[in-house]
């Protein structure tokens, strides 16, 4: 991977590894300047979302005690056993493993790791990452779900950002990634992003078939290092000469055998040969079919085999389900749960140390009896907190995936993955917590809109179906409340001595002439200690946690033709048409991958012969227009602009272009020129990848 190193033979090439970049750093750069210039980089802050987007690692492993051979086949087996099967030794002592510390990965990408709450790598992680830093070639077989997205880029990452500490920062595509699918394009581009968020000027840029190819072409004249493409894009853009690959350092072929699946061998294997011999080749596969073995024999050179066996079976006797709800409803939808469904011991995994401390605080708040344990709380007040969970003394354990390793309390009935976790093996160990010694056992998922993808992947790595569930309403939590009130009142009636505080209600009724009826009221509020008993069903939250569908897309209430609510829209013109063969749907994909909407904002869609009226929202993002300056549809500028017309037929507008008078941009002559209110600003797609790569996504 280093930048400028000599051609080399395929079958017998150089290496170059962290030694000899460490005594290119001592050349080029004073010792003073190297304590400076490795470890500090200017940052710009990564968007965040529970994330997600996107594909993480957390798991915890299997500590190899043999010694790694440096080429040939490297094995990790993990036992396939059942998750409700007690745990072993040696899964109880996977705390004390390696951690990414210990891999040799740059200070800058391990800053990024525990920002996101990473700190023990996956078995794929462990074995991959130190042989990728020392510039050998992989072949790694996994299952999807398993870390092999980190896997990868993790040392690819690490090796830039020593390159740039050498060479200076450059703008040349240094790392490919060909993906089969434009999902898992924009997933491994967004994981990318989400590690080099202390890398100084870093852009990644995702391109794939059918997006326009303006904010490509933009992106990749602007500069990406890391470039991740769909085989039939990346052609495209090398016929055109808009991707320069021959700086190339690293080449990762993901779900190599899903591409060849999809018929995009000949396209993978034009692009290996068109790339430098002297690069760095890493490919990922969870089957091995002869087509994949004779890639590897051809295009790596002399690769290292990491073959992974994953645990992914779960206990038949614990029931799985998901909610679909954003990140700031988690902790409503968790309390809900826990108040219309009756629960005995429960577990609560969180992504990081500080998110234990939260949300056990906040539980507690709103009257829940629940604790804290993670990596930083000692083992004494670890032990007597699982202690006092086995004992009853408290109900809920908010803990990270570390902490909870070897946790076996058979009262635990319900596991909340509060936060998605980062591989399916995560998912596996922690549901395993819960259905212990053949009880039943419960397991819910939140899952945001941009982590569906995570979920698939669930269920396609442990072979089973994850049921959806409804937050629920605050009609179902306050008939609960009201229900538990009585109860209460009914126990305390049958079970205690009511005599010394019936005789002073008596007294009291007595002296101040209020009927007991009032009188319990009173206690009732005091009891609440100002709380609100009911939850406000005029500000219900629950229509938040609709579940997905098969495509991935929240369920139609009715599947007859789709009525629009036009109230506080506007009407705006594109300048295709019918005799341009496009489709709604095309409109509504470049309208809201493009412009950075949401199709459920959209409007109705009136298409006649030479233009498009589409109804959009009053108050559209500020960059909209701005971001679809440069899209086509069927070949075409849009060219979108308010429509003042009215909706009858016929053209309207001349030939020459068009007047634009709030925001839009005019196209004449092969350039634009803005409304006289749009806001100046010409820096293009910097700002995100979304939706087609709108210049990719720069640090």
């Amino acid at each position: 991977m280093e930048q400028g190193n000599p051609a080399r033979c395929r079958k017998a090439r150089t290496v170059r590894t962290p030694k000899t970049i460490e005594e290119k750093l001592t050349e080029n750069i004073s010792a003073d300047q190297a304590d400076n210039a490795t470890y500090t980089a200017s940052t710009s802050a990564a968007e965040q979302e529970t994330a997600a987007h996107t594909e993480n690692t957390q798991a915890a492993t299997k500590q190899n005690d043999t010694a790694r051979p440096e080429q040939g086949t490297v094995e990790e087996t993990h036992a396939a056993a059942a998750a409700t099967a007690p745990e072993t030794a040696a899964e109880k002592g996977e705390e004390n493993g390696i951690k990414f510390t210990d891999l040799g990965l740059d200070p800058r990408v391990l800053s990024a790791l525990e920002e996101v709450g990473y700190e023990k790598p996956s078995p794929i992680q462990e074995q991959t990452i130190p042989l990728l830093l020392d510039g050998k070639d992989v072949v790694g077989l996994a299952q999807t779900g398993t870390g092999k997205t980190a896997a990868f880029a993790l040392p690819a990452l690490s090796r830039m950002a020593e390159l740039a500490d050498i060479n200076g920062v450059s703008r040349d595509t240094q790392v490919l990634v060909l993906a089969p699918t434009r999902e898992l394009a924009l997933q491994v581009a967004e994981a990318f992003s989400s590690y080099a968020t202390h890398m100084e000027d870093f852009t990644v840029l995702p391109i794939y078939g059918g997006s326009p190819y303006g904010p490509q072409l933009a992106g990749l004249r602007r500069g990406a290092q890391v470039v991740v493409g769909t085989p039939g894009r990346v052609i495209d853009h090398l016929n055109k000469g808009s991707l320069d690959l021959s700086n190339l350092q690293y080449l990762v072929l993901d779900e190599a055998d899903e591409m060849l699946r999809m018929g995009f061998a000949e396209d993978v294997e034009t692009i290996l040969e068109g790339t430098p011999d002297a690069k760095q080749v890493a490919l990922f596969s969870a089957t091995m079919p002869s087509s994949i073995r004779k890639i590897a024999q051809q295009y790596l050179n002399d690769p290292t085999e990491v073959r992974v066996k994953t645990k992914t079976t779960t206990g038949a006797n614990i029931r799985q389900r998901y909610m679909q709800v954003t990140h700031s409803h988690k902790l409503d939808a968790m309390t809900r749960v826990l108040e219309v469904e009756n629960y005995d011991g429960i577990i609560v995994f969180v992504r990081t140390k500080k998110e234990t401390e939260e949300v056990a605080d906040k539980l507690k708040a709103r009257g829940f009896q629940a604790a804290a344990i993670n990596g930083d709380i000692p083992q004494q007040l670890r032990e007597r907190t699982v202690d006092a969970l086995r004992d009853g003394r408290i109900d809920i354990l908010v803990a990270t995936d570390v902490a909870a390793r070897g946790l076996d309390v058979e009262r635990i009935s319900l596991v909340v993955n509060y936060d998605i976790p980062h591989d399916t093996e995560s998912y596996v160990h922690r549901i395993g917590r819960t259905g212990r010694a053949g009880r039943d056992g419960e397991a819910i998922l939140f899952v945001t809109p941009r982590e569906r993808y995570m979920l698939r992947q669930i269920e396609k790595a442990t072979r089973q179906k994850v049921e959806p569930m409804r937050m629920p309403t605050a009609q179902d939590v306050n008939a609960n409340r009201k229900q538990r009130f009585a109860e209460q009142i009914t126990t305390t009636i049958e079970t205690e001595d009511l005599d010394f505080f019936r005789q002073i209600i008596q007294d009291y009724e007595n002296e101040h002439d209020i009927t007991a009826e009032d009188i319990a009221a009173a206690l009732a509020v005091i009891a609440q200690q100002g709380r609100a008993f009911f939850l406000d069903e005029d500000e219900d939250i629950a229509h938040a946690s609709r579940p997905f569908t098969d495509d991935g897309d929240r369920p139609r209430k009715n599947k007859g033709k789709k009525q629009f609510n036009n109230e506080g829209m506007v009407d705006y013109k594109l300048n295709v048409g019918r005799s341009a063969r496009v489709s709604a749907s095309a409109i509504v994909g470049a309208l809201a991958n493009e412009g950075g909407i949401k199709g459920s904002q959209i409007g109705s869609i009136d298409i006649r012969q030479h233009f498009t009226i589409v109804g959009l929202p009053q108050d559209l993002p500020r960059d909209f227009f701005e971001r679809l300056r440069d899209t086509k549809i069927a070949g075409e500028f849009i060219n979108i602009r308010k429509d003042n017309g009215p909706r009858g037929g016929g053209s309207r507008g001349g030939r020459g272009g068009f007047r634009n008078d709030r925001g839009g941009y005019e196209r004449r002559g092969g350039g634009y020129r803005e409304g006289r209110n749009s806001r100046d600003d010409r820096r293009g797609g910097r700002g995100g990848y979304k939706g087609g790569g709108h210049g990719g996504k720069r640090y």
